[in-house]
């Protein structure tokens, strides 16, 4: 991280909204914390950082964002370790993961010099609103978009960066039931697949309603061309256990570059697993589950970790997986990871920031 302190205005909240809030009943993303630190990209600077109080904020109807999308968001989490220390989990990947997506939606880049230390203050600030409970954490969601008054079609001028937070619980309660989808696309290669930006969301909206009313919790989503290999599971990266190999999706466009996606397949390899980033289509599951050799398929990513699939449902047929508690290297790997960002765990791979204010 960066060297220089930066000291912003800081304006506290005289309402504080903690002491009314259940922490032993939180809803993912229901729940803000009290303040926000706020940017603005003017004149090709971004200006007028300051941490207020989390509130509303006012754009103009003609604002290109609320037109064109212009926009990318990320998401991440902080923790309070037992001896009080305070944890966010590498947010320098997050950072060049924003800046990549901020490249491909035509934004400008967010510069490591506040980036950094705007978390750190922010955090520091509302470190009380770190939930307690096992499972839970501080959700960090920094995001920027346009702020043109102006409808014509071009990239804006102007922007606004936020970041505000969210005590949360896991984003899933328990295991996930998905169908394959072989009609609506995620996204295809040369598209924004890869970065985090409304869109792709906005675009899953309905295939993840029309799951939703059979019974089904989430999507796998198939390939743009030919609907014969996955890419993601609903907002998360893929990934299956076939005889004791792991294997993902490639990266190629297409898909989103998960950083909990990196920590696994990371891990994975440092234990020693069999690791596998390829192509796999519809076929070779049923294959495997048919012949007993499909262990395992669970989605990865910040808000969730490791969320595992208890049922696919392809072609009007049901493939029941085994009990996710019976799961030996996705539980593993996921008590790990946990462990780690929580400080209990070494550090091996310096994934942890500390902050030292």
């Amino acid at each position: 991280m960066g060297t220089t302190t930066i000291h912003f205005p800081i304006e506290k909240t005289t309402q504080s909204r903690l002491s009314q809030t259940n922490f032993d009943q939180l809803e993912f993303g229901a729940v803000n914390s009290d303040h926000m630190f706020v940017a603005d990209y003017v004149n090709g600077e971004w200006t007028s950082m300051k941490i207020i109080p989390f509130q509303s904020i006012s754009v103009s109807p003609a604002c290109s964002a609320l037109h064109y999308a212009q926009m990318v968001f990320e998401g991440m989490k902080a923790y309070r370790a037992s001896n009080g220390d305070l944890l966010v989990f590498r947010p320098e990947k997050h950072l060049e993961r924003i800046n990549n997506s901020n490249r491909r939606m035509c934004m400008p880049e967010l510069p490591s010099s506040f980036f950094f230390e705007a978390i750190d203050q922010l955090v520091h600030l509302d470190q009380d609103w770190i939930p307690r409970k096992e499972g839970c954490s501080l959700y960090l969601r920094p995001f920027i978009f346009a702020t043109d008054p102006y409808i014509g079609v071009k990239p804006s001028a102007t922007y606004k960066f936020i970041i505000f937070t969210c005590p949360v619980a896991g984003y899933y309660k328990g295991t996930v039931n998905v169908v394959v989808e072989s009609k609506f696309v995620r996204a295809a290669e040369g598209g924004v697949g890869e970065a985090k930006t409304g869109g792709n969301y906005a675009a899953s909206l309905l295939p993840a309603k029309l799951a939703a009313d059979k019974g089904y919790h989430q999507i796998l989503w198939t390939d743009s061309k030919e609907h014969e290999f996955f890419e993601e599971s609903g907002t998360m990266n893929l990934m299956f256990v076939i005889n004791d190999t792991l294997i993902t999706p490639p990266l190629g466009g297409s898909i989103l570059p998960g950083i909990t996606r990196d920590c696994i397949l990371t891990i994975a390899r440092d234990w020693g697993v069999k690791v596998e980033e390829r192509k796999i289509g519809i076929k070779e599951i049923v294959n495997a589950y048919q012949n007993g050799s499909l262990q395992d398929a669970f989605g990865t990513g910040t808000a969730a970790t490791i969320t595992h699939i208890a049922k696919i449902h392809h072609n009007g047929a049901d493939y029941t997986l085994p009990a996710s508690e019976d799961r030996v290297l996705s539980n593993k790997l996921n008590q790990y990871l946990l462990d780690i960002k929580h400080g209990v765990a070494e550090d091996k791979f310096g994934w942890v920031h500390r902050i030292n204010l």
